[in-house]
């Protein structure tokens, strides 16, 4: 939306209008240089960790240019990238990711669902890095299945009775952050079942990611925490995974997902700022987002704010994306409580197609989890739906605020929901506007 239209519905203006951030977000440029990962002994069905890493450590040396993988399949361990190095996939090139835990020690600096940490690499990490890419048309597997990581999540099916799972580390992990215990002695990693990431750039400056594919996860799939200027574009993710999103831009600035398709285990984006008093530590927002011309099938939530949101989210563009699965539970959802609080304003959502969800095409919920009753009591506001079209869900919109902290100014326009099972549920909503609203062919006029 324009400050113009913001200005027109009544609404706070965003700090930033779409066009904005879009000059901000450009795609890192890279020499004319290119080595294959070949000339470093890779070669097929053998285990290629270490000729990627001379590959790309011989890149970065001369300058920065292309990792070329070929056509193939290359078993490699955790991948490193560095300062001016595009991690390129040539059609039909498969990374096949290794399933032994011993190839992602040792562990690294990391977040962790919202909560810094000290674990496995992630499958492709670039820590404090400029200018960096994966690329190309070939397809990136993790190797994950209910008998390899899925099974830590002690979760969706997966695992037998008696396996360890991660739930112990997890909570741990979670009071150590409550009791400020120093990153560096939160040391997880081997035995500890804490899930790495598939691709997490950590504190980088221009990033792009373009055209892969993406499947078979050990649980989040693309990561980008405290980043600034990145680029998800082409970007096809097929992972049905225990949490395995999709896209969680986490803690950044200036980032666009555009023309991504989604299938996945869990959200298929998901934008965070970190989790409880670790977020609140660190206190960085995520702002400046634009989600545009995506494809969301399966998935928890078509594009989700939170629910590790306790550093702030603002300023939020879905624009021309498709939605459409039984199995996709919410188009547009934002999910926190007063344990996690934070901020999460100026979220548009414009010219979009839904054709089924699971439940409500517009999902507010400050009761997820714990609940009500922290001492951090979350902000909301400023919620923008135009033009979104549903055509099968429960409720048209669900917005559970709370009486001490109702949800701010959520504005609908010419939006039409058909095939609408319930009413909408509506608590503690201050300055709720309709507009031109249909749901099941009767007028809506909040």
């Amino acid at each position: 939306m324009t400050r113009r239209e913001f200005a027109a519905l009544g609404l706070a203006l965003p700090a930033l209008g779409l066009d904005s951030i879009l000059s901000n977000t450009k795609p890192p440029q890279f020499p004319d240089r290119e080595f294959s990962i070949l000339k470093f002994g890779a070669a097929e069905k053998k285990d290629c960790t270490d000729a990627i890493k001379k590959a790309i450590a011989a890149c970065a040396q001369s300058g920065g240019g292309r990792v070329v993988v070929p056509e193939g399949v290359f078993p490699t361990g955790a991948i490193h990238l560095k300062s001016g190095v595009n991690l390129h996939l040539v059609k039909n090139a498969t990374p096949l990711f290794s399933r032994d835990p011993k190839q992602y020690v040792p562990v690294v600096f990391t977040r962790w669902e919202g909560t810094e940490c000290m674990n496995y690499s992630p499958f492709i990490y670039a820590f404090e890095q400029t200018n960096i890419a994966i690329s190309g048309e070939g397809t990136l597997d993790g190797n994950a299945d209910c008998d390899h990581w899925w099974n830590w999540s002690g979760k969706g099916g997966c695992g037998k009775k008696g396996e360890p799972t991660q739930a112990e580390a997890r909570n741990e992990l979670m009071a150590s952050a409550d009791h400020d215990v120093p990153v560096k002695d939160r040391v997880y990693g081997e035995g500890r079942w804490l899930r790495p990431q598939f691709i997490q750039p950590y504190r980088c400056t221009n990033v792009l990611i373009e055209n892969v594919m993406i499947r078979n996860s050990p649980m989040w799939e693309i990561n980008p925490v405290l980043c600034k200027n990145v680029t998800v574009r082409g970007v096809k993710i097929s992972s049905h995974g225990p949490n395995n999103d999709g896209c969680d831009p986490e803690s950044s600035t200036d980032v666009l997902i555009d023309n991504c398709e989604f299938d996945t285990g869990d959200d298929c984006i998901a934008i965070k700022s970190g989790r409880n008093r670790d977020g609140r530590r660190l206190a960085v927002p995520s702002q400046n987002i634009i989600v545009k011309n995506c494809v969301m099938k399966d998935g928890h939530g078509g594009v989700t704010i939170g629910s590790e949101a306790s550093g702030d989210v603002r300023n939020v563009y879905v624009e021309n994306c498709k939605m459409d699965s039984p199995h996709l539970n919410v188009a547009l959802r934002i999910k926190t409580n007063s344990f996690r609080g934070g901020k999460i304003e100026n979220i548009s959502m414009k010219n979009c197609s839904v054709g089924q969800v699971a439940g409500a095409v517009l999902d507010v919920d400050l009761f997820y989890e714990e609940g009500e009753g922290g001492e951090y009591t979350p902000l909301v506001r400023n919620i923008v739906m135009e033009d979104v079209t549903c055509n099968k869900s429960k409720y048209a919109v669900s917005l559970r605020g709370y009486k001490s902290a109702p949800i701010r100014d959520v504005s609908l326009a010419r939006c039409t929901f058909d095939h609408v099972e319930k009413e909408n549920m509506i608590q503690n909503v201050t300055g709720l506007r309709a507009r031109d609203v249909t749901i099941n062919g009767q007028k809506w006029s909040a």
